[in-house]
C-alpha cells in the first residue's frame, strides 16, 4: 500500500495530479486511514501508469475513461473496438497536423512578404494581408 505522496513519487507526478484524477473518477484510493490519508494498492499504481501513458500520447480524459472502461471489461470488447477507437484518435491528430501545416504555410507567406524594416507599420504587408483577408477569399 502506498500513501498518496509515495504513489506520486513512484510515478514522478505531484499529489495534486493524483487528486485531479481522483476528482475526475479515473483513480480512487483503495482505502483511507483513520487520519484521512489516502492509501493505494498496486492496481492503483498500474491504473495511474496506464493513465499517464495514455495522456502522454494525446488521449483526453474522456478518452482515457473510455479506454479504462474497455480495460476493465475486456471480455465485452474486441481488439477491433480498441483499434477503431485508436484509429479515430490518430485521424484527429492527422487532421490537426494538416490544419497546423496550413497555418504554418500561411504564416511563412506573411513573414516572407514582410521587409521587417524599422519603418513605421503604415504600409506593413502583414497587417494589410490580414485586413484584406475577405477580399482575398472572395
Amino acid at each position: 500500500m502506498y500513501r498518496i505522496g509515495e504513489l506520486a513519487q513512484k510515478l514522478s507526478v505531484s499529489t495534486d495530479t493524483l487528486r485531479y484524477y481522483e476528482k475526475h473518477k479515473l483513480l480512487s484510493a483503495t482505502s483511507r486511514g483513520d487520519n484521512g490519508y489516502r492509501f493505494y494498492n498496486e492496481e492503483a499504481l498500474k491504473i495511474m501508469q496506464f493513465i499517464i501513458r495514455a495522456k502522454g500520447i494525446g488521449f483526453s480524459l474522456n478518452e482515457i475513461n473510455d479506454l479504462l472502461s474497455i480495460k476493465v471489461d475486456k471480455a465485452r470488447h474486441s481488439c477491433a473496438d480498441v483499434k477503431s477507437f485508436t484509429q479515430h484518435k490518430l485521424d484527429q491528430v492527422n487532421n490537426k497536423i494538416a490544419e497546423l501545416n496550413r497555418f504554418k504555410g500561411s504564416l511563412e507567406l506573411l513573414v516572407d512578404a514582410c521587409c521587417g524594416g524599422e519603418e513605421q507599420a503604415i504600409h506593413c504587408s502583414i497587417l494589410s494581408a490580414l485586413e484584406n483577408v475577405d477580399a482575398i477569399n472572395k
